[in-house]
């Protein structure tokens, strides 16, 4: 390229997009990358590394090198403690999101009630959202069950010495 303008924007996208992709490769694939580029005419040094420029230049000047690690049981157990961070991080991210979720189903039950004066049974209809309609649905499920076992207990109690055609039936009393 003949105008120099033109030279140095071609460069800055080119070197934008060099490093988003430099950053991209080691996103998607765990690899460390060193990336040292000179602008034209002499008017910068630009670099991209991961995870260290430092760290890898000095890696492959061989002043700092690693340890050889060809122990493949090694290699698995590092594979597989790297699987299981992922899959408790992701367990976690989900648990941290249905403890937001109760978290705010507790506050707008706590609304409700002291909206209601402690009564929530008494709150319109038109303001319960799903999980309130659902806790609702629940208690009185709840207080139901509870007032047929009393129910119950009561009937069973009535005349604890009735038998079919004892003294203790009462008149006009078929069954």
């Amino acid at each position: 390229m003949k105008n120099a303008r033109n030279l140095q924007v071609m460069f800055s996208k080119r070197r934008a997009g060099l490093f988003k992709k430099a950053s991209e490769l080691c996103t998607l694939c765990g690899s460390e990358i060193v990336i040292v580029v000179f602008s034209p005419g002499d008017k910068g040094v630009f670099s991209f590394g991961h995870p260290s420029i430092n760290t890898l230049v000095e890696r492959f000047l061989g002043k700092n090198l690693p340890q050889p690690n060809k122990d493949v049981h090694n290699q698995q157990i590092v594979a597989l403690r790297e699987a299981s961070i992922c899959e408790l991080n992701i367990k976690i991210m989900n648990l941290e999101g249905v403890l937001q979720m109760e978290k705010n189903r507790g506050e707008s039950l706590r609304e409700i009630r002291k909206r209601a004066n402690g009564l929530w049974w008494e709150s319109p209809m038109e303001e319960l959202n799903l999980f309130k309609l659902q806790d609702l649905k629940n208690a009185l499920e709840i207080l139901n069950q509870k007032v047929e076992k009393e129910a119950q207990m009561v009937n069973n109690n009535a005349f604890p010495f009735q038998t079919l055609g004892s003294a203790w039936t009462p008149p006009n009393c078929s069954s």
